[in-house]
Formats: C-alpha cells, sequence, structure tokens
C-alpha cells in the first residue's frame, strides 16, 4: 500500500519509512525479502535437524537448553555476504549530525585531515562507559599537535594569498587558543569526561575553520557539459528559511518563547553537490519558495512540488562517494557493496532533491525535503534504506527541534541565502 505526493515520491508503510524506487530497485528489494523468507526457513530447519540428533544423543542436556540459545547457531547459518558485512562494524563511523557531515565533506589539506581524524576518534573513546581511556586520548592529541606545529608550513601554504594573514591566526589559535589543542590536551590530563567533550568540539571548530580557508573552490573539473548548462555553488552557502503555522498554532523553539513562525537555517554544501545546491541556491535567490507549502510525511518534510513557479533545472542526480574526488552523476550507490556517500542522508535534518517525475536519473527541478532520520527504521549499521538514492546537498544546523513541529499545511513565509552569494556561478556566467 503506497500513497503518493507526487509520482516520483512515495510513502511506504512496510517497515516504516520513505522511498523513492525505481522498478528495478522495487524487484531487488522484494526478492531480498523473498530470500530473506528462505533462509529463514531453511534455518529454522537445520536448527531441527540438530536438535533431533541431539535428542537422540544427549536427552538429558537438551531437556535443559531453552531454544533462545541456539538464535547465534541461526545467525550463523544465515550470515551476511562480506560485502554487506561492513556495514556490522562499529568501524562504519557513518556521520550523525550536519555539523560533523559538513566537516568532513572539506576538500582540505591531507596534513588537516589527519588531524581530524586524530581528534574525530576521541568522540568514540569518549561513549565507552566508566573507565574511559584517557591515555590514548592524551596520546591522540599529542598527535594532533604535533602535526599542527611540524607541517604548519605546508598546511599555510594551502590557503590563498588573501587569506593567508587570516590563516596564520586560526592556526595559532588551534595551538595555543582557548579553543585549541593544548587546552584540550589539559582537560584530558583532568580526566573530566564533560570538559573533553566540550573542548573537543571546540577544537573541531577550529579545525574546521582552517580547513575552510584552504577551500575557496572546488577542488575538481565539473564535467563540460554540466558546467555549461546548469547552476553550481563553489563552496559553502547558508539558507534560512521562516515557516509559518498553516493552522494558527504555534511552534515551540528549545528556549525560546512560542510563536507562529519559526526559523531554520541549512548550511548547503557545494564542494560535494555543486550543481544540486547550486540550482536550490537560485532557486531561493529568486523567491522561489516564499509561500511555498510543506508536506510532512513519514519520515520526511516535502515541500509542494512547485506547479507553475518552477523555474529550476533539473540536475542529474549528483552523489560523491566517500573516498573519491569527484561526484557521480546519473547512478546511485550501493550501500550494500560498502559504498556510502560523503553526504550521508542517514542523518536527521539532511536536505535533499527529490527524483525528477520523468525519470529517477534526475533530481527534481524544484521539490526538496527534509528527511527526519531514525535509527529505530534504519538499516545495518544504522543505515537508511534509502542511503545513497538521492542527491543529498546539506544540513539543516539551527532549528533542527522546530522540524518535528512542523506540520502538513504548513508554510515556507520566506527563504534567503544569506551566506554563498558570491559563489553561485550561473551558467551564462562560465
Amino acid at each position: 500500500m503506497a500513497f503518493t505526493l507526487s509520482p516520483s515520491f512515495n510513502l511506504s508503510l512496510t517497515r516504516n519509512r520513505i522511498t523513492c524506487f525505481s522498478k528495478e530497485h522495487r524487484r531487488q528489494v522484494i526478492a531480498k525479502e523473498a530470500v530473506g523468507d528462505a533462509t529463514r526457513a531453511i534455518s529454522a530447519s537445520v536448527v531441527e535437524r540438530i536438535m533431533k540428533r541431539l535428542r537422540s544423543v544427549v536427552p538429558m542436556v537438551i531437556a535443559s537448553v531453552q531454544i533462545s540459545a541456539m538464535v547465534p547457531l541461526v545467525d550463523y547459518v544465515a550470515s551476511p555476504g562480506a560485502a554487506e558485512a561492513v556495514l556490522y562494524s562499529p568501524d562504519t563511523k557513518v556521520p550523525r549530525t550536519g555539523e560533523v557531515a559538513l566537516r568532513r565533506a572539506i576538500p582540505a589539506n591531507s596534513n588537516m585531515k589527519s588531524i581530524q581524524d586524530t581528534l574525530e576518534d576521541i568522540t568514540y573513546l569518549l561513549r565507552i562507559p566508566q573507565r574511559k581511556p584517557y591515555g590514548t586520548m592524551e596520546g591522540n592529541v599529542k598527535k594532533a599537535l604535533k602535526l599542527a606545529v611540524d607541517e604548519k608550513d605546508s598546511i599555510l601554504a594551502s590557503i590563498p594569498a588573501e587569506l593567508k594573514e587570516k590563516g596564520s591566526l586560526v592556526h595559532a589559535s588551534l595551538i595555543e587558543g582557548k579553543g585549541g589543542l593544548q587546552t584540550l590536551l589539559q582537560s584530558i590530563k583532568e580526566q573530566d569526561a564533560d570538559k573533553v567533550s566540550v573542548n573537543l568540539a571546540s577544537t573541531l571548530d577550529t579545525v574546521a575553520e582552517l580547513e575552510l580557508l584552504q577551500a575557496p573552490g572546488l577542488s575538481f573539473l565539473l564535467p563540460e557539459q554540466y558546467a555549461k548548462q546548469y547552476p553550481r555553488l563553489s563552496g559553502r552557502g547558508t539558507v534560512e528559511f521562516t515557516i509559518e503555522k498553516g493552522d494558527g498554532s504555534t511552534f515551540s523553539p528549545v528556549g525560546g518563547e512560542q510563536k507562529n513562525t519559526a526559523t531554520i537555517q541549512v548550511v548547503i554544501d557545494g564542494y560535494s553537490a555543486p550543481l544540486t545546491a547550486g540550482n536550490f541556491a537560485k532557486l531561493v535567490m529568486d523567491g522561489a519558495y516564499n509561500g511555498a507549502k510543506l508536506n510532512s510525511i513519514n519520515q520526511a518534510i516535502l515541500s509542494d512540488n512547485g506547479g507553475e513557479k518552477n523555474s529550476g533545472y533539473s540536475v542529474p542526480l549528483e552523489i560523491m562517494p566517500s573516498g573519491q574526488f569527484e561526484p557521480l552523476y546519473k547512478t546511485t550507490l550501493s550501500v550494500q557493496d560498502g559504498e556510502l556517500p560523503v553526504l550521508p542522508l542517514s542523518v536527521y535534518g539532511a536536505v535533499a532533491m527529490a527524483h525528477n517525475e520523468a525519470s529517477e536519473e534526475y533530481s527534481s527541478p524544484y521539490q526538496f525535503f527534509f528527511y527526519l532520520y531514525d535509527k529505530r527504521s534504519a538499516g545495518l549499521g544504522g543505515i537508511s534504506f534509502d542511503e545513497g538514492q538521492f542527491s543529498v546537498f546539506g544540513y539543516t544546523t539551527t532549528g533542527r527541534d522546530i522540524l518535528p513541529q512542523i506540520k502538513t499545511g504548513d508554510i515556507i513565509r520566506s527563504a534567503k541565502l544569506i551566506e554563498g552569494q558570491d559563489r553561485l556561478v550561473l551558467p551564462n556566467e562560465s
């Protein structure tokens, strides 16, 4: 059973999730479910045969064995293939906030990425209950500090000349500043987990600030036909939405007063999705979303399809895989084969374009959605069933607490590009 908001965006009640399948994708899912049923039936048969054999050999032991004790055996018989096993691993570190996803997407100097990776490992160490490995954390910070000091020239060499002075100040702040590595190191030595968490977040913000200075534009060349045909965003931008209640009720922001309007900010990422983010930025600047109605559906808040206001470009599906240096176009990713995007959908507040009504190789020229990720409705490794199927181009960074309060009939009163206008390149300017 499915309820369709538009021919390209289907709400499936199965597994409590939203989907936008191609016919081939739907056949694959049905086939997988059938294989799963068959595997479970075979597994049950294997267990029953083993039980019968054991009854004839050690009846007294069997009498005391609960059937639940055989569950690991069933899991072993029906274990996943090697390609799927990676998604079971705790090392599958999919970012769970927009800030982390955006930081990892910055195409920065390799030394800065090493510093970032070393520090981000501490976030996982902090999750260990009771006796936390402060010695390991201290080692990580000292490693990052050594890199920051020894590779200063290389780090600053990656920054354009006009931003060099600012880069030097940020670099000094990373080492000695209030939100820097030395402060973080001291809090680790004090073994104060709360203080470590706060200082780590501050240090990673400084890392991201320095990385952004190293990435003034795209690190790859767009396909020539796309560069001439579509708008592009050569960096980051920030869009501010003012959402208004359609039924006269109010929003209840955390720490704020109740109003019938609320503000949401989204950072859009041209580093990983330049065409998709560029088209969206142009629509915002043209006022195309002012007055647009919203639909609250299962795990998503979907804009209307634009109707007569549809003035955007039908951009090819655009997804950059992790570990790659440029996006793929007109193709989805196979999560089961270990492919994950740089900008994952499996983040609460992810922003993506719906599929084009005519072809799933293209995104809608206008219709977008906020994704309300819910781990309870996710698949292996906490990854959304729809991961790698949509052009994700940004994340909600302010007002995430407002998203679940948005209901069908609420309105985008205004959408403004408050940062990044200078990075938007239109086709006739290429």
